[in-house]
């Protein structure tokens, strides 16, 4: 199983990969990080393990390198730049150390495999391409918000657990590349997604082949011009939006989009296979304008033109012929000839029920979740952090030793209920302080508010929503990894580390809120 993408085998560029003191199975790293199983090593000679964190007790993917020092600077200044974005389709990253004899990087563990080797079997479908296509350009759209660069974008590094879920993994900050570069591999996962091999093999971005298995990526089809066949051309059953959009963002002579309005309309376009016939309404975004025309206010956007929706044509054409009727027909009387103006100054095709349905959902009960302190001296005030008011919360006391409550307690939580199952969308924690760590659970339990009762909750809570917030640089966490076809009514905000405050450790939940329908 690859790992955080990586795990490919090592090239002939690659450097050795120094095995004098290597680590053992069972060995703990930094008193936290035992490790269990060696995976592999990746193409650039680290070692890629399978670890615990033994005092969160989750599993890690550990990622060393031999020695340390100068060498492992690019490796760890990536880690922290990457640690700093939090967004579900990246990888987490937990920890970054140098020992000088080797350094590692801490990660996420991702059961699954990489986009490479999920196409080794045959291209995919193109919902499934469309869907990972949203979920790359939405990382990136995380990662260019700060002004860094992911540069590392291709089929390795894009990872697909076993529930779904798309990451994108091991960034880069040396500075030699481009956030263009990165929404151009874009077009590159999904010409790959398509077709199953890689169109920037003759000229490739930096990252994207060189030193990471170009063997295993089989070369686009090229004409004797080395042009690339469009996907369509290579295979059946691609969509023609589909097709115009990976070739507009993989052709040089046509500058794309941002990262945000890519990941806009990848979203638009994300749509279960039996319902495509919906995007013959609006089309599909295009890049290149025709000579002359103006662009519109979303082509300024993403620095293209967009197509003109049909639907909105027709809509406005409709409008335009029945006010007409009015007017010739010439009937003094409006309720003869009735006809329901248009309430908004939106655009026909800018539509959007299911948005509207999202609204913020009322929390009937909440209560603090504290099973091993025998006093209960901190379950009050829980009624603060749902009173609409950021100023007032609910908080910890401080703790002096460590900041996961130190041997006193595993963690402390928020319990929610909303009172009867809701479709839930996010749920987002104001908290007090930055680097705390904490994770959102649910369950259909609710037992009696007593310590006995929050040990019975706390181990009946078994289903995580989204990804856990590690060392979180801001003071709020959204969590929106919902199940769509689920219905949730109770939820537990679960505090595992607090934040550093004068004299130990604490932290403050201000304000939580649910949105769902």
């Amino acid at each position: 199983m690859t790992q955080v993408g990586e795990g490919q085998e090592a090239d002939e560029s690659a450097p050795p990969v120094m095995t004098f003191g290597a680590p053992t199975a069972g060995e703990v790293l930094a008193e936290r990080y035992e490790l269990v199983e060696h995976i592999n090593n990746d193409s650039a000679g680290r070692l890629v393990w399978r670890g615990v964190d033994v005092i969160l007790r989750r599993p890690v993917a550990v990622v060393l390198r031999y020695p340390g020092g100068d060498s492992a600077t690019e490796m760890l200044q990536a880690a922290v730049a990457a640690s700093r974005v939090i967004h579900p389709n990246l990888v987490g990253v937990y920890d970054a150390i140098d020992e000088a004899d080797r350094a590692y990087v801490v990660r996420e563990w991702v059961d699954g495999q990489s986009l490479r080797d999920l196409a080794a079997d045959g291209p995919l479908d193109p919902a499934r391409a469309t869907a990972i296509g949203n979920a790359v350009a939405s990382a990136l759209a995380a990662v260019h918000a700060t002004g860094m660069v992911h540069g590392n974008v291709h089929p390795g590094t894009v990872m697909i657990s076993d529930e779904g879920r798309v990451v994108l993994a091991d960034a880069r900050t040396d500075g030699a590349d481009s956030q263009e570069n990165d929404i151009r591999a874009v077009g590159g996962v999904l010409y790959f997604a398509l077709t199953g091999s890689w169109p920037h093999a003759e000229a490739p971005l930096r990252g994207a082949t060189a030193g990471h298995g170009r063997a295993a990526i089989p070369d686009a089809v090229r004409d004797a011009g080395a042009a690339i066949a469009a996907p369509r051309q290579v295979r059946a059953g691609v969509p023609a939006y589909l097709d115009d959009l990976t070739m507009d963002l993989l052709d040089a002579e046509i500058a794309p989009p941002s990262s945000d309005v890519l990941a806009a309309e990848l979203a638009r376009l994300d749509v279960p296979a039996e319902d495509e016939h919906y995007l013959d309404n609006s089309g599909p975004l295009r890049f290149a304008a025709e000579t002359g025309e103006e662009p519109s206010p979303l082509a300024a956007a993403g620095g293209r033109k967009v197509a003109v929706g049909i639907a909105s044509l027709l809509a406005v054409a409709l409008v335009g012929l029945l006010i007409g009727i009015i007017a010739l027909g010439g009937d003094d009387d409006p309720q003869s000839n009735p006809v329901a103006a248009p309430t908004s100054s939106a655009p026909a095709g800018d539509a959007t029920p299911a948005a509207a349905t999202a609204r913020k959902l009322t929390i009937k009960d909440v209560r603090i979740i504290d099973p091993d302190s025998k006093n209960r001296s901190e379950v009050r005030d829980a009624e603060k952090v749902i009173d609409g008011d950021e100023d007032k919360g609910w908080e910890t006391e401080t703790y002096l030793n460590r900041p996961n409550f130190g041997n006193l307690k595993k963690g402390m939580g928020v319990w929610i209920d909303l009172g009867e199952p809701h479709t839930v969308k996010s749920v987002q924690a104001v908290l007090s302080a930055t680097n705390a760590s904490a994770q959102l659970l649910a369950g259909t339990t609710n037992p009696p508010s007593s310590r006995s009762g929050d040990k019975q909750l706390v181990a009946s809570y078994k289903t995580p929503i989204g990804q856990p917030f590690e060392d979180h640089d801001g003071t709020t966490m959204t969590f929106n990894g919902f199940d769509a076809d689920q219905k949730y009514q109770y939820l537990l905000f679960w505090i595992t580390e607090l934040a550093p405050v004068e004299g130990g450790f604490k932290l403050g939940v201000q304000e939580i809120t649910v949105q769902g329908s």
